[in-house]
């Protein structure tokens, strides 16, 4: 492969770069959804409404954990056999819509995980979950930073390098892989969440 390949295109062209559309980085479409979780966390820690919490914490915690397995484990191989070209092609379907779930189910997951181990008197010394806690606290920190220190804004970086006139094929793949390599991480660091959750339920 050769650096700066057009990804518009899996063929080098002449003259001026040929008009693309523009890739939408933040969907717009997708923002209200976005609002409707918000508020929907935002009453149910306000008012401790505990289905609420409870169906909020393990929804955001389910789809977290499948996305990352599934982006890790099964898209990841798969993507890294493709050409520039079809990379590039299945990123602009793909990224957009991935800066805008993945912040809401961390916030999902890890706001209300905290309201309901503090109603469920888990936080106190004394609570025999107390270190499965803060074991699982430790966890899910790392996977947080990961996911919106370094997976997101590489999602990000691919969608502007994407918008230039003529996209740099190389940094485009390197920064595929450390999208791709990020969510393997936290994939398998999700395992010992999981593994956490279920002791602390059945404690």
């Amino acid at each position: 492969m050769t650096d700066g390949v057009d990804v518009a295109s899996p063929m080098t062209h002449h003259g001026p770069p040929p008009d693309r559309p523009k890739i939408q980085v933040v969907p717009v479409r997708g923002l209200p959804v976005v609002a409707i979780a918000v508020i929907f966390v935002t009453v149910a820690i306000a008012g401790n409404w505990k289905w609420a919490l409870m169906f909020s914490h393990v929804v955001g915690g389910g789809l977290w954990t499948a996305i990352d397995l599934f982006v890790g484990l099964v898209v990841g191989p798969i993507l890294g056999r493709l050409s520039i070209p079809a990379r590039a092609e299945f990123s602009a379907r793909f990224m957009p819509k991935m800066v805008i779930i993945m912040p809401t189910v961390v916030m999902m997951t890890l706001a209300t995980g905290f309201q309901i181990a503090r109603k469920l008197g888990n936080l106190s010394a004394g609570s025999p979950n107390h270190a499965w806690l803060i074991t699982s606290f430790c966890v899910v920190g790392v996977m947080a930073v990961i996911a919106l220190g370094i997976l997101e804004p590489a999602n990000i970086a691919v969608l502007y390098e994407m918008n230039k006139p003529v996209p740099n094929g190389e940094r485009i793949g390197r920064l595929m892989n450390r999208f791709i390599y990020t969510a393997g991480i936290t994939g398998i660091m999700q395992i010992a969440t999981l593994v956490i959750m279920t002791r602390v339920a059945t404690q």
